[in-house]
């Protein structure tokens, strides 16, 4: 496999400062491939600190490799990635410091079967961060409270329901305190019942002004919420636009059959 292609600069230069009226997240030309498969060729795309930023696409379009690529879960062959002005694919990256700034929420739970919810939630700060227990545990509670779980703090995984579950691996994340939260079809698992708790959850944090990036099939979820819909197919972004435009008036005529399957 080829070698990531990192640009000189990144490695050789001080990072400047970042502002918030750069991009938070900026991606430059990215190319990723398991063995002979391309999975990314070419993707390019910024999010605004705020912005709340919907990739759509069929199965096997990239979209997941993409968020992973983002939080460094899978290296690029090429390309450019930044977050807050970090570059996150080079030598000796300091991935903690990229976690704290990067949370993400999966389609499965991942959750601790022998752990309570709280205990799930209250893992990474005690371990990871080496937080004071008393500070940690108090947040935790608030971040509960937040995905309304109260009362569920002592419930382990076994007793919670799809949506719950979820819900608890939103608060672990946020207990990480990110800048940042990426979202990889978390309600693709769970059942129509449930998935509108979960989307309450992902609703109530972007008013708030979190910086949002979700690979959704919940269409009209990503038409009320995003700020910037990307359709993506075979690796590539094929159109993109604010959703009113993107829904009403999608231009590439694989846009248009896709759109025309699912709405």
């Amino acid at each position: 496999m080829a070698q990531p292609v990192l640009a000189k600069e990144t490695v050789d230069q001080p990072e400047a400062a970042w502002t918030p009226d750069r991009p938070i997240v900026e991606i430059t030309d990215v190319h990723k491939a398991f063995g002979p498969v391309e999975v990314l060729k070419g993707v390019s795309l910024d999010v605004m600190k705020g912005d709340v930023v919907c990739i759509i696409g069929p199965s096997g379009s990239g979209k997941s490799t993409l968020l992973r690529c983002i939080n460094a879960l899978v290296d690029i062959q090429k390309g450019s990635i930044r977050v807050e002005g970090q570059e996150v694919h080079v030598p000796k990256l300091d991935k903690l410091a990229l976690r704290k700034k990067v949370g993400m929420v999966f389609q499965q739970y991942n959750l601790f079967p022998h752990k309570t919810a709280l205990d799930n939630v209250m893992m990474a700060p005690l371990k990871v961060l080496k937080q004071d227990r008393r500070d940690v545990e108090g947040r935790a509670r608030e971040l509960l409270a937040k995905v309304r779980l109260t009362g569920k703090e002592a419930s382990y995984p076994g007793e919670l329901s799809g949506g719950q579950q979820q819900r608890v691996a939103i608060a672990r994340s946020l207990a990480m305190g990110p800048d940042v939260m990426l979202f990889d079809e978390v309600t693709a698992a769970l059942d129509p019942e449930t998935v509108k708790e979960v989307l309450v959850t992902i609703r109530q944090l972007a008013e708030e002004g979190m910086t949002c990036m979700l690979v959704t099939h919940e269409m009209g979820f990503a038409r009320e919420i995003a700020d910037h819909i990307y359709f993506t197919d075979h690796g590539r972004i094929v159109e993109h636009g604010p959703p009113a435009e993107f829904f009403q008036n999608a231009q590439d005529p694989r846009t248009k059959e896709f759109l025309s399957q699912i709405l």
